[in-house]
């Protein structure tokens, strides 16, 4: 995988302060992708690039179940999320759409906004800043959901 920038929130970053619950009424996640994090950081639309990663502590995606939280860090590029641990619920709905979660409890404490990141998703592993972080490794079945778009999108494959 190749290198990418680094995004990081804070704990218990819920999925209003992903994508704010006005923003929902929009017609589609390509317009509401520019309100992502609008509330903590209104540039993130224009600042995030495709292979790029949002960092995050404990809790995170906490909130209400909405799938649109992660469709608009898919739509705008991020690679994957990386954080200490996720709200179930946001991380199966990020897996569904095919949106890589990674739960590695030591690297969001040693990384800083702006660091480069490369992650190893097959073999759960994270390197940045000349030192290599152990994540949990996910099951080959979710590797295959995500590498094939999402859940709908391998069903589809199947069927």
């Amino acid at each position: 995988m190749a290198m990418g920038k680094i995004f990081k929130f804070h704990n218990d970053l819920d999925t209003d302060q992903i994508i704010a619950s006005q923003y929902l009424l929009l017609p589609n996640i390509d317009e509401m992708k520019v309100h992502t994090f609008e509330s903590l950081d209104p540039e993130f639309p224009k600042k995030v690039q495709p292979g790029d990663y949002v960092v995050g502590g404990e809790n995170f995606g906490c909130g209400s179940s909405r799938e649109q939280a992660p469709s608009v860090l898919k739509a705008l590029g991020v690679k994957a999320v990386v954080a200490k641990s996720f709200a179930r619920i946001f991380y199966r709905n990020a897996i569904n759409i095919g949106l890589p979660v990674i739960v590695c409890k030591d690297l969001p404490d040693a990384v800083e906004s702006g660091d480069e990141m490369e992650l190893f998703l097959s073999e759960g592993v994270a390197k940045t800043g000349g030192r290599t972080y152990s994540c949990t490794k996910l099951p080959e079945y979710m590797q295959q959901i995500l590498s094939q778009g999402g859940l709908i999108a391998s069903l589809n494959k199947e069927g």
